[in-house]
């Protein structure tokens, strides 16, 4: 007799998922697998929010860099495999288990590689995740003779890839930036080669809705950051922190806002969602790193940060602009056009120069208000003309 349709079985052949699949959505398994890596983000946003107070600025940013690539590749290819193979049986529940586990370490290891500039703890981590994929990767070339040959590329690439994430911490560590990057941009290129030809049937909605979850989750770390640090000064009874942390929260509505604005699906040609899927990196890391800036302007206002006040404009400036450009770059020039898509790097460009002036925050919140409003109108009046015709139709 045959199983009911009702009843998850312990395991089940994987194959692949229609890329039109209608109301796809993300799963439970999903949803936990992002919640569990707020962890590390929390980590990482934390660990670079110290040291920038501190004003260890070079070694900040290079750790922060590196150990948030680790969280971010993990994540994104844990995504655009499920996209395209979630069979949802027990196996594949306990192999991303596994890979949760592996973010955990991953996640207790940040602070060492701060502190230390020991990876170790966040290497094995990492690979334990990535072996984990490796499984999937298996499971897919057995179960889908369609896109056999790019699964068995990804597993040979991705295994290939982590005994060099194993065997760099046995080299000096001078080498140690170095071969980060020849490792990184060894990931980094086992998708382009393992897709090619034939793309694996990852579903373009279901990613653009797991990108805008975790962007979701990202500003909500951000958020958590400066109430965090708020709270922090008006335990100590300083409570001259409201208007910072007034502005705080308008610059992260404001980021929130220009991401969500208008829906903008991942691509389906292989090149181009390789830049929005590698491209999204800037995203998350920026805004992280807008929350940690933030941090800093809270711990200057309450003279505990050894850092100017320009440079603690920087530190949230920085991030801003970034996220502008990586938004302009990605969204905005594939969908709008005029006025808004000079004004993304126009108000970016200003973003950097807020920190030569006083109140650098505040001159930030309010350029962003400024580009959010300039987005509301331009869409107004792209809607306004057409909104009598709708209705004649309707």
């Amino acid at each position: 007799m045959s199983q009911p349709r009702s009843v998850r079985p312990f395991y089940r052949p994987m194959r692949p998922r229609r890329r039109d699949e209608p109301h796809r959505a993300a799963t439970p398994l999903e949803l936990f697998f992002d919640l569990c890596f707020v962890v590390a983000v929390a980590q990482a946003a934390t660990s670079l929010h110290h040291f920038l107070a501190e004003g260890q600025l070079t070694h900040a940013v290079t750790g922060y860099l590196m150990v948030f690539f680790a969280i971010w590749w993990s994540w994104m290819n844990f995504t655009w495999f499920a996209s395209a193979y979630d069979t949802d049986d027990d196996v594949y529940r306990i192999t991303t288990l596994v890979q949760i586990l592996g973010a955990l370490i991953l996640a207790a290891g940040v602070p060492r590689a701060f502190a230390d500039s020991d990876f170790a703890v966040i290497t094995y981590g990492y690979v334990v995740m990535r072996l984990a994929a490796v499984v999937h990767w298996s499971r897919a070339a057995a179960g889908d003779p369609a896109h056999r040959a790019a699964a068995r590329r990804y597993v040979i690439g991705v295994t290939v890839v982590q005994l060099g994430w194993l065997l760099r911490l046995l080299v000096p560590a001078e080498w140690g930036l170095a071969s980060f990057v020849l490792l990184g941009l060894a990931d980094l290129l086992v998708p382009a080669v393992a897709e090619r030809p034939g793309m694996t049937p990852w579903h373009p909605a279901h990613i653009t809705e797991r990108y805008g979850l975790f962007t979701l989750i990202v500003l909500g770390e951000a958020v958590g950051a400066v109430s965090l640090a708020i709270q922090d000064g008006l335990d100590a009874g300083e409570h001259d922190l409201w208007l910072l942390a007034a502005a705080g929260a308008v610059i992260v509505f404001a980021l929130w806002w220009l991401y969500f604005d208008r829906r903008n699906e991942a691509p389906d040609r292989l090149p181009y969602s390789l830049v929005w899927g590698y491209g999204h990196y800037l995203v998350f890391a920026a805004i992280a790193g807008v929350g940690a800036g933030l941090g800093v302007a809270v711990d200057h206002e309450r003279h505990h940060a050894h850092v100017s006040e320009r440079t603690t404009g920087y530190a949230v400036a920085v991030p801003i602009a970034v996220y502008l450009l990586t938004v302009w770059v990605l969204h905005v020039r594939r969908q709008q056009h005029g006025t808004v898509v000079v004004a993304f790097p126009v108000v970016a460009l200003l973003a950097l120069l807020a920190p030569l002036g006083p109140a650098p925050v505040y001159v930030l919140a309010a350029l962003l208000v400024a580009l959010v409003a300039l987005t509301v109108l331009m869409r107004s009046r792209d809607v306004g003309p057409r909104a009598p015709a709708a209705v004649d139709r309707a």
